[in-house]
């Protein structure tokens, strides 16, 4: 854990937390047949969040490409 912690540049604590909390969510949705109940508000409910996380952060990207270019820009003079 602690090599693939250092190949992605973060600490391996961090990534050590992020893979206990997946194991939990992950243990969470599980029936005794080892399927992962989900129902499709659920499902609908997880697409318009992600989507709106999408949108917002397409968003941040255009206006931190913006800032570079301008910063790039007033560097130069």
């Amino acid at each position: 854990m602690t090599e693939v912690a250092r190949q992605l540049g973060i600490s391996s604590e961090s990534l050590r937390g992020w893979v206990k909390k997946a194991r939990a969510v992950q243990e969470a949705g599980r029936v005794s047949a080892g399927r992962t109940v989900r129902s499709g508000a659920d499902r609908d409910e997880e697409l318009k969040r992600l989507r709106k996380l999408t949108a917002e952060q397409a968003e941040t990207i255009g206006i931190l490409k913006k800032a570079t270019a301008f910063f790039a820009k007033e560097s130069d003079r």
